[in-house]
């Protein structure tokens, strides 16, 4: 169970096409995007995470949540849901 809303899930067009491209990276955002539900930030620093905790409390008005999950095999990704919880899209850094 989610530990806050995902709303709308999103992908950008980098993660679409590795995704096509590779059945190993879809496996490795969809076991991102649980750990994500669940409150597993990754590989954030420890201020990152509690500002991640402290927006799942506060709800909407909490801001923004941010992930990112490295892997020695694919690239790294990172995980963004809106503050309004409306969206959560899927990225790679330099598509930021």
């Amino acid at each position: 169970m989610a530990l806050f809303p995902l709303g709308k899930l999103y992908s950008t067009c980098g993660v679409a096409e590795l995704q096509r491209q590779e059945p190993g990276f879809v496996e490795f955002v969809w076991r991102c995007l649980e750990r994500y539900k669940r409150g597993d930030w990754g590989d954030m620093t420890k201020a990152d995470k509690a500002h991640n905790n402290e927006a799942v409390v506060a709800g909407e008005d909490g801001g923004r949540i941010f992930a990112a999950y490295e892997h020695p095999e694919h690239p790294i990704i990172w995980i963004i849901s809106e503050s309004d919880r409306s969206c959560t899209t899927v990225l790679l850094p330099d598509e930021y």
